[in-house]
């Protein structure tokens, strides 16, 4: 990555949406800046609740040229006329996903904190990996994804990469040097205005 190219924002959405609501603060985010992709990542295993969020937020994304991806569905994914698949299993699902759904979906991966995971995704066809948590967090089990992993995936492999996580100003200003994308989500959605605090953390970038 050339040093004068900065971060671009992945945007997540919270785990739980009021979709009376959320789809106008999401489209009041993506007018506030640039925005690279957005992934719906709803906590509910609820077909019916993740379809009518997705056709919702597709619009808002679509209208304003943003990609839409889903967390963990595959085949919603394709049905709902999204941009593609963001996998949480590391590289266990990649084969598959890339056969399925062909060679113009996005297909992403977590992979914690494993560089290992993350260059068989790699390997495997993904368009991104995502490193995470990038901050200490009580969620997971207390691994974090450190700098110095940054450091060395921005060095040797091509893959772009992913920071998520429990970011905060000091860690995003740390890893900007080293990341193609930052992953931000609760960061924003848990404060007032939003698009103010989105451009807060950009502003470290």
């Amino acid at each position: 990555m050339a040093e004068t190219e900065l971060p671009q924002i992945y945007l997540i959405t919270p785990p739980e949406i009021e979709l009376s609501r959320f789809p106008d603060q999401l489209g009041k985010v993506l007018d506030s800046t640039d925005i690279a992709c957005v992934r719906l990542a709803l906590a509910t295993r609820d077909e019916d609740r993740i379809s009518r969020a997705a056709d919702a937020l597709r619009e808002t994304c679509h209208a304003r040229d943003v990609a839409l991806v889903i967390s963990e569905h595959i085949m919603l994914s394709e049905r709902l006329g999204l941009d593609g698949v963001h996998l949480t299993d590391g590289a266990r699902s990649v084969r598959k996903t890339r056969k399925e759904l062909g060679d113009d979906a996005i297909v992403g991966a977590f992979c914690g904190a494993s560089s290992h995971d993350g260059m068989t995704a790699g390997e495997l066809g993904c368009d991104y990996i995502a490193f995470g948590p990038v901050g200490s967090t009580p969620l997971g089990d207390g691994t974090v994804a450190e700098a110095d992993l940054f450091e060395w995936w921005s060095q040797m492999i091509e893959v772009p990469v992913v920071a998520e996580g429990a970011l905060d100003i000091d860690i995003i200003r740390k890893l900007s040097p080293f990341t193609d994308f930052f992953g931000i989500g609760e960061e924003i959605w848990r404060a007032e205005d939003p698009a103010a605090r989105l451009a807060e953390l950009r502003a470290a970038f």
